[in-house]
């Protein structure tokens, strides 16, 4: 029926618009900033209104909202997915430095890294440089998914929480800790390989060290690798947090782009690389030290080292350490950020659909 008042135009209210909620912090992961940049639901129809004509819009279905917003346990099994494919690919390609910098830490050798980069290619050739790729795929890609999840479930347990500054210390820290039960049995294989302290394949290793050492010689150089990997967690994983966090600020995107992405990888890994060395350097003595020679205490190691080489003797294989670690750091920030978004996407499509048919159901049924 036309309105009495042809001439006062129709008014379009919209619902209110959400974009104030977006980038409420510099340290908002790109999860969040997908998420709040998602499109609104196409369920929800405008208010047409006048003084003779009033449609009231239908009420929007509540459940595809709840089910494009990932629950703290859907974001942690998101993070472990995507960290078991960045985590296996990146150590496996860099595993040639590793070696290089285990023959170095382990006093297997005096020289440079060049020097024994063309000794192993001289005596083992190429293949020397792969020597435990088995065990470092499994043990990376077991230890990279419970790191990179129990960072994403620290992360949405603790934002609700705590300011943001700290939310990345406290969630790379609970990451580390979880996955060096993982993390210390794998370097354990690999590095007794490439030092040469073993041979054969990793599962024969495997066998020796539980036939000699029992369960707990799995673990030889733990306390080492905690105390190496906390303080190393906490400056890689917040450097690159706090980096990213720049970076998105300056340049007011969503997310970084793939050179940025690797810059701030690479400088946090290699800020954290250069200021652990030492106490890589003791873990790799005790993981590498077969028999009863030597001391078995991070503390007692130590002095061994400063007092056969001095204090430099703490700084070696720093170069390849660097190297590894920035590398490492670029490649697995960028290969975990990629792969988390791009299963963070096929999730929300499911969630969508899902959704999509749960309201043709209801439609159908009404």
């Amino acid at each position: 029926m036309p309105s009495s008042n042809p001439r006062q135009p129709l008014s379009l209210a919209l619902p209110a618009s959400s974009h104030s909620q977006d980038f409420p912090s510099l340290f908002s992961d790109l999860t969040s900033l997908l998420l709040h940049h998602a499109p609104a639901s196409h369920g929800r129809a405008p208010v047409f209104s006048s003084s003779t004509l009033s449609i009231p819009a239908p009420a929007p279905a509540p459940a595809p909202a709840q089910a494009q917003v990932p629950t703290p346990l859907a974001r942690a099994a998101i993070g472990a997915c995507a960290g078991a494919a960045a985590g296996a690919f990146t150590y496996a390609a860099l595993l040639p430095l590793d070696a290089v910098k285990t023959r170095l830490q382990a006093g297997a050798a005096s020289r440079g890294s060049w020097q024994v980069f063309a000794d192993i290619l001289r005596t083992d050739g190429p293949l020397g440089l792969y020597r435990g790729l088995s065990a470092v795929i499994l043990g990376s890609a077991t230890s990279s998914a419970i790191y990179f999840g129990t960072c994403e479930l620290a992360k949405s347990l603790l934002r609700p929480h705590l300011p943001p500054f700290f939310v990345p210390p406290l969630a790379g820290a609970s990451g580390n800790i979880s996955s060096s039960a993982v993390m210390v049995p794998k370097e354990l294989i690999t590095q007794r390989l490439q030092s040469g302290a073993a041979t054969g394949r990793s599962w024969q290793v495997l066998l020796h060290i539980l036939q000699t050492d029992g369960f707990l010689g799995l673990y030889a150089g733990y306390t080492a690798t905690l105390l190496r990997n906390l303080p190393a967690g906490v400056l890689s994983y917040s450097s690159f947090e706090y980096l990213k966090a720049f970076a998105l600020s300056k340049s007011n995107g969503a997310n970084l782009t793939p050179g940025e992405s690797v810059m701030c990888g690479a400088l946090a890994g290699a800020i954290s690389a250069a200021l652990t060395t030492p106490l890589d350097v003791v873990k790799t003595r005790l993981m590498t030290r077969v028999g009863t020679d030597g001391s078995r205490t991070v503390v007692g190691t130590m002095q061994e080292v400063i007092a056969e080489e001095g204090l430099m003797g703490l700084s070696r294989g720093i170069g390849p350490r660097v190297l590894h670690s920035a590398c490492f750091a670029a490649i697995g920030y960028c290969a975990f950020e990629t792969a988390r978004l791009a299963i963070l996407k096929s999730y929300l499509e499911g969630c969508e659909r899902k959704a999509a048919e749960e309201m043709k159901a209801g439609v159908a049924a009404a």
